[in-house]
């Protein structure tokens, strides 16, 4: 294991050539913590997961792998969304630097297109009402070019760019931008993150094609609640509420 500087003194990043979960990592970690954050970063992960029972494909040496553990200041337990929404965001500006299209996908993807580039993963712990720790684990499809897991939609940032990326430039553009929206979260300023959050969604105009555990149907995007649930506008106008893994897009 090797340790490294992060962006400044307030950001610790730990450097692992394996591991089973960055989560798993930094939620057992007890060593010496970043001020701000404090990041573990691999490039292997035996069992990396993303929501529910999702689990995560990447390529050896080839894509970012990373869990930042934090502790946001006075944030209530209801509002614990904005640390997903935060990092997705961050996930999102990091992208745009090398190309367009890039979209925030209910509750935690980054796509490109229609194309799954990134997921996170948020566990926050909580007590008497506020949050606690919150470890943000991240992929980013970054270098891999062949996808062999089944999964329907996958693609990396070399794939949209035709060239090969730096991952630790991509990296340390990621966590300055999610440091910037932390200082939000610290500051209060949870509806701000919101509204970019919402701006930023995947499918965000127009009524698309979904699927929950009725069958198909078509519907658009109302709103995002700030606990994370999904209200859509089905075509008959009835407004529908999910919560995580209720409901998926059909693509």
């Amino acid at each position: 294991m090797e340790e490294a500087g992060g962006l400044s003194s307030v950001i610790k990043t730990i450097r692992l050539s394996e591991t089973d979960s960055t989560n798993r990592f930094m939620r057992e970690y007890t060593g010496e913590e970043g001020e701000l954050m404090t990041v573990a970063t691999t490039d292997y992960q035996t069992a990396g997961r993303g929501q529910g029972r999702n689990t995560w494909e990447s390529e050896a040496g080839k894509n970012l792998l990373f869990s930042i553990k934090t502790y946001p200041r006075r944030l209530q337990a209801r509002r614990q969304f904005v640390m997903l929404e935060a990092g997705a965001l961050a996930v999102r500006d990091a992208l745009a630097a090398y190309a367009d299209d890039f979209t925030v996908k209910w509750p935690n993807d980054v796509y490109w297109r229609d194309m799954k580039i990134s997921g996170t993963l948020s566990e926050c712990a909580v007590s008497g009402g506020l949050v606690g720790g919150c470890v943000i684990g991240t992929g980013v499809n970054v270098n891999q070019r062949v996808f062999t897991s089944g999964a329907p939609n996958p693609v990396s940032l070399s794939q949209v760019t035709g060239r090969d990326i730096d991952r630790e430039e991509l990296l340390q553009t990621l966590l300055a931008r999610f440091a910037w929206y932390l200082g939000l979260v610290n500051s209060g300023s949870y509806d701000d993150i919101h509204r970019l959050y919402a701006a930023s969604l995947y499918r965000r105009e127009g009524m698309h094609a979904y699927r929950d555990a009725t069958g198909g149907f078509m519907a658009a995007i109302e709103r995002v609640e700030p606990d994370g649930r999904l209200v859509l506008r089905k075509a008959d106008g009835e407004l529908k509420e999910y919560l995580f893994k209720e409901v998926e897009h059909v693509i």
